[in-house]
């Protein structure tokens, strides 16, 4: 099996200078991977319109499961493009954009964001940085760029070149060096989805800063009476109409087929995540293919066994949750 955690490449250290952000630009155009600096922390850099790119952040950071990863946008206008914003969301924007929050609001029409980088939901996550280097890597890419923070899942959070280097060096392309982060902590997320606005996790802005701006208590998610809306937390989620059969030899008469590797099922209702066994490219096509197949209507999706390792855990509990009773 293609293993991208432990496939070493060769981590190039650019210096934060108009060289250095161009050739960071180039390598996110190209499906790479970048750790850049934000205000926050320096963070993983992929093109989120790209279920590849976003792939080889969960394969880099060796990330447990398919959280919603954060999209970074220039400024307001572009981000607007990626997600509808109410009365409060713009608020806030308008308030703290460029700076250390992040907004979760439904995905507009047109998002470009990858399913893979939104975990399938119908929301997005977005955030416009005020460090100007981020500013300018932004700019030059022209798309939106997913970051989460620059470090393997379950270390300490880097707010340096070398902490991002010293966790992902030979696992990544390039780190863009541009000294200390200022705030030192991850960005506020709040949600702007169904009325009042809900603090998902604390950050960089105060929460008495967002309630002087939305002229209201900032409700706080999993607070006694309100649903919990952390994305993951609910056992069945990211489910099709259809049901879900795991760890399938083949499909049953008048069930789709969701293969793996190299696969004899020939027929019409059938696709395979990645017929050379590739978990980065199984990661990339999972919520599509899952769509796709639902859409021909099946009473039933059969889904071929997927190893229980590297990406294959992210994605088994993935497929483990939509196949959950509901």
């Amino acid at each position: 099996m293609n293993q991208p955690p432990t496939t070493l490449r060769q981590t190039k250290l650019l210096a934060a200078d108009a060289a250095g952000i161009a050739e960071a630009a180039e390598l996110l155009r190209a499906g790479g991977l970048v750790a850049l600096p934000t205000e926050t922390v320096y963070g993983l850099a992929a093109d989120a319109t790209s279920g590849t790119a976003v792939a080889g952040i969960y394969a880099a950071k060796e990330r447990p499961s398919f959280n919603p990863l954060i999209s970074h946008l220039p400024d307001l206008e572009s981000a607007r493009r990626q997600g509808l914003f109410d009365a409060n969301a713009l608020a806030l924007a308008q308030s703290f954009w460029p700076g250390p929050l992040t907004l979760v609001v439904p995905a507009s029409p047109g998002c470009t964001v990858s399913d893979l980088a939104r975990a399938g939901l119908a929301t997005v996550a977005l955030r416009v940085p005020a460090h100007p280097v981020a500013h300018a890597v932004l700019a030059a890419a022209g798309r939106p760029i997913a970051a989460p923070s620059a470090n393997r899942s379950g270390r300490i959070s880097a707010t340096s070149a070398e902490d991002a280097f010293g966790d992902l060096g030979g696992r990544i392309d390039a780190v863009l060096d541009a000294g200390p982060t200022e705030v030192g902590v991850e960005s506020t997320i709040v949600a702007c989805l169904d009325g009042a606005p809900r603090l998902l996790r604390p950050g960089g802005v105060p929460r008495s800063a967002i309630e002087h701006v939305i002229g209201r208590t900032l409700v706080i998610a999993g607070d006694a009476g309100h649903a919990p809306i952390s994305p993951g937390m609910l056992a069945s989620h990211y489910a099709p109409a259809a049901r879900v059969r795991l760890d399938a030899e083949a499909p049953r008469p008048g069930e789709a087929w969701l293969g793996f590797g190299p696969d004899q099922q020939a027929q019409t209702d059938a696709l395979n995540l990645s017929p050379t066994g590739d978990l980065r490219e199984a990661a990339s096509h999972l919520f599509g293919y899952l769509r796709r197949l639902d859409a021909l209507g099946p009473s039933t999706i059969a889904v071929a066994c997927i190893p229980e390792q590297g990406l294959g855990e992210a994605i088994n509990d993935r497929l483990r949750r939509a196949a959950a009773p509901r």
